[in-house]
């Protein structure tokens, strides 16, 4: 991960209007038939793509899915690095397809990667009546990695006003262990500039702004004092070699969240970004079979409560 100091007219990011979040044009619905809903949440700087491997397996065992993009990813960097943590949030909330799982009557599950798993987690808290159950791939609170020392070496500039003219580049291998994806996306993020953002809604973003690690600071703090009060079964799934986050974020949730339910699921032929590595199947069914354990353990407890 290098770093980029960005200042003046021509190296700055241009100014392009926030891309709104939450319709069918920004992210994606699938429509099941089981009765049940999956919220998938992309990583920060992300797409929904991301999410489409999975989105896809569970809506085949009947799922419907919901995966909205989050607030102006599509936009410039100079528009994403001005956008708080609670805009993100409200861009998941607000999305026509969560509101309508909400406003259902049958199971809802949600799941995110990285960022979004936190965001997952806010959302299951906030809907504590509405939500079966939550799955959190790579959860990420503070970015530990092997290949992150930028991040945690500059992480004091992000409470300072210097963190507006700081970005990361990512480098090899771009939270992926697939040699095959890695080229892929190498062929795009290789010859990338601040001030062109060109395809950026289809592949992501290839700079992460310093400003939205004082973002991540900030729902971390929000999150933790939550995690006491979340008691509903909540899943950890990560790669032990994650380069990005190491395993400790998991645990940190893990040993916080007042869930009864609750399990940890360690990778080992994957990095950061495990809904598209090379164990994305395994990701798959664990996620799947938690889903369905959960709505057994809701219907016996309501079944008992008569």
């Amino acid at each position: 991960m290098s770093v980029i100091f960005a200042l003046g007219i021509n190296k700055e990011p241009k100014e392009s209007a926030p891309v709104s979040s939450g319709s069918a044009d920004n992210g994606f619905y699938l429509d099941g038939d089981n009765g049940a809903t999956a919220i998938l949440i992309h990583g920060l700087t992300g797409t929904p793509n991301e999410m489409r491997f999975l989105a896809n397996y569970l809506n085949k065992k009947g799922y419907s899915v919901v995966c909205p993009r989050l607030a102006n990813h599509g936009a410039s960097l100079s528009v994403l690095k001005k956008t708080k943590w609670q805009e993100f949030y409200r861009s998941v909330r607000d999305s026509a397809g969560v509101k309508k799982a909400l406003k259902g009557g049958g199971p809802i599950f949600v799941s995110g990667l990285s960022m979004g798993a936190l965001l997952a987690l806010v959302l299951a808290d906030e809907f504590k009546d509405k939500i079966t159950a939550a799955s959190c791939l790579a959860p990420t609170l503070f970015y530990d990695g092997w290949n992150t020392p930028g991040a945690r070496f500059f992480m004091p500039l992000a409470c300072t006003p210097l963190k507006n003219f700081f970005y990361f580049k990512e480098e090899p291998p771009y939270g992926i262990r697939s040699e095959a994806i890695q080229k892929r996306v190498h062929k795009y993020y290789a010859g990338a500039r601040l001030d062109n953002m060109e395809n950026v809604a289809q592949h992501g973003y290839p700079f992460y702004p310093v400003t939205q690690l004082y973002q991540l600071k900030l729902l971390v703090k929000y999150l933790s004092k939550k995690l006491p009060h979340l008691d509903l079964p909540v899943q950890l799934i990560q790669a032990k070699d994650d380069d990005m986050t190491s395993i400790k974020n998991s645990k940190y949730i893990y040993d916080r969240v007042g869930s009864k339910i609750k399990e940890m699921i360690f990778l080992y032929n994957s990095y950061h970004v495990i809904s598209v590595d090379q164990e994305r199947d395994i990701v798959a069914e664990k996620m799947e079979g938690f889903f369905s354990r959960a709505t057994t353990a809701l219907f016996k407890g309501a079944v008992e409560a008569c």
